[in-house]
């Protein structure tokens, strides 16, 4: 791995990891350059978490090496790692709301006199380190403002900050930063990483997004299995290139598009109105289309279609499904044919200490046998054909569905709204945590849905899905939908400007 940028700041070679007979690295390389934004890529289960954790000080390697500016690295833990330079912001880090932003920033490393903190000290390191972080112009946040008063989006240029609080950092991992940011905080976030590589610091920056990778990064890596496989400059590389190198095929259709024939309305919606929010909802759902619903967080999405499941209280207007006109219970949804997939998968979609058949059944034991009794053999005869029509990667129906990739978790979920015979889907950020691989296999799998006749609402923030996915898109704008447009008549520059108002 050569550079025109000289020797790498981070290098890695031969790193190998085990947890009891499983392999999560083996013979890993990589070289992180200064002044370069280094894309870690590979789809969930590939090792990147494993090796950000050796890298950030959290693990040990079993074999293999580590320099830092051609030294031998082995930090004890996160701390000496970030005292070397070497500092590490988590997919979820660490937050602490009802500290103040001071505190947030300096936690662990509030400097002290006599025993009493420094607070002079504390304030000038604080200021210092969000200074870094927030562009010029930002309005940035005091200091002793408590975290749960900021949005998203200043949340993780807190953590950001807390990284950089140690004056002598080189090295910035950031493990999908933008995973919870809506697209204007995302571009601020971006001006912060090329303010930080313009000052010399190399960024190791993991994300699912290819589009966002190709417009930040310089240099890449992909890991497949816990293996290396490819190594280089991401302007010599096609986005299929990429996508072939980590799913280890030839993903020939991102965005698969059978032939579809829009049916009979089965969801209408006039004027909803929730208890705080929607606002104001009105669409026709027909068979056999994906009408998309774009937007910020915050708009009202989400609200709406737990609304229309019956999780959240519907305040005025009308709503139909199929025959039944008016609200009801999620029981009576689901009795009808009507299928919610949350974007809370670890708190609602899925009952992760159970295993996979389990999880698949789990709404319609009914089915499964007589007099209350649940049959084994027919539990494990739905799963399997369940493993396989949605291409789940795992060990079998017994395997426990915390052991799962993102990916896999998802089609999981997805089996479970089949098995229970929804045809109307409502999908909230259906592929959220879900790599390149797994996100073709659901594209595929929502397309067959939609030529086959089912209805689907699909919440989304990520508008090539939207775009590609979809055969309508409607924006919600502060709790009010607006009018459903053919994918035909829209691009994600023209959806994110009527998002954004």
């Amino acid at each position: 791995m050569s550079s025109p940028r000289g020797e790498a700041i981070l290098r890695a070679a031969g790193l190998a990891k085990s947890f009891g007979a499983t392999r999560a690295l083996s013979n890993v390389e990589l070289g992180i350059y200064a002044g370069e934004v280094h894309a870690l890529l590979g789809e969930n289960g590939a090792g990147k978490s494993t090796l950000l954790k050796i890298l950030a000080g959290a693990q040990s390697p079993d074999e293999g090496s580590l320099e830092l500016f051609g030294q031998p690295y082995r930090p004890r833990d996160p701390e000496q790692a970030r005292e070397l330079g070497v500092a590490y912001v988590a997919q979820e880090p660490a937050i602490c709301a009802d500290l103040s932003v001071e505190e947030n920033i300096l936690l662990a490393t509030l400097p002290a006199r006599f025993g009493f903190v420094d607070r002079r000290t504390a304030a000038r390191r604080a200021r210092a380190a969000l200074e870094q972080v927030f562009p010029e112009g930002a309005s940035v946040p005091a200091l002793a403002r408590p975290v749960r008063e900021l949005g998203q989006g200043d949340r993780q240029l807190v953590c950001l900050a807390r990284a950089l609080a140690h004056e002598n950092c080189k090295v910035l991992i950031l493990d999908e930063p933008t995973s919870t940011l809506n697209s204007r905080e995302t571009e601020r976030l971006f001006a912060v990483v090329r303010g930080l590589t313009a000052r010399g610091i190399a960024v190791l920056y993991v994300s699912h997004f290819l589009e966002e990778v190709e417009r930040i990064a310089q240099r890449y890596t992909v890991l497949r299995d816990g293996q290396f496989v490819h190594s280089a400059e991401l302007a010599a590389t096609t986005r299929s290139e990429l996508v072939q190198l980590m799913a280890g095929r030839q993903v020939a259709e991102l965005f698969p598009r059978s032939a579809r024939t829009p049916g009979e309305i089965v969801l209408e919606l006039s004027e909803l109105a929730g208890e705080k929010l929607p606002i104001s909802a009105s669409l026709a759902l027909r068979r056999g289309e994906v009408l998309g619903i774009a937007g910020l967080l915050g708009a009202g999405r989400t609200e709406l279609l737990r609304a229309i499941f019956g999780l959240n209280r519907v305040k005025s207007g009308t709503l139909q499904v199929k025959a039944v006109l008016g609200p009801a219970s999620p029981a009576h949804r689901l009795a009808q044919g009507v299928g919610l997939l949350s974007e809370d998968r670890k708190g609602e979609g899925l009952a992760e200490s159970l295993s996979i058949g389990d999880n698949i059944v789990l709404s319609k034991l009914e089915s499964l046998g007589r007099f209350g009794f649940v049959s084994p053999k027919k539990r494990t005869d739905v799963a399997r054909s369940y493993l396989q029509r949605l291409g789940i990667r795992a060990r079998g129906p017994d395997q426990l569905a915390r052991d799962l990739s993102g990916g896999n978790q998802q089609k999981v979920c997805f089996s479970r709204l089949l098995q229970h015979g929804a045809d109307v889907l409502l999908l909230d950020e259906p592929t959220r945590g879900v790599d390149v691989g797994s996100r073709a296999d659901l594209y595929r799998i929502i397309d067959q849905l939609a030529a086959r006749g089912n209805a689907i609402l699909m919440v989304s923030s990520y508008l090539p899905e939207l775009i590609g996915v979809c055969d309508r898109v409607s924006v919600m704008v502060r709790g009010k939908l607006g009018r459903a447009r053919p994918v035909s008549e829209l691009s994600e520059h023209a959806l994110l400007l009527e998002a954004t108002g």
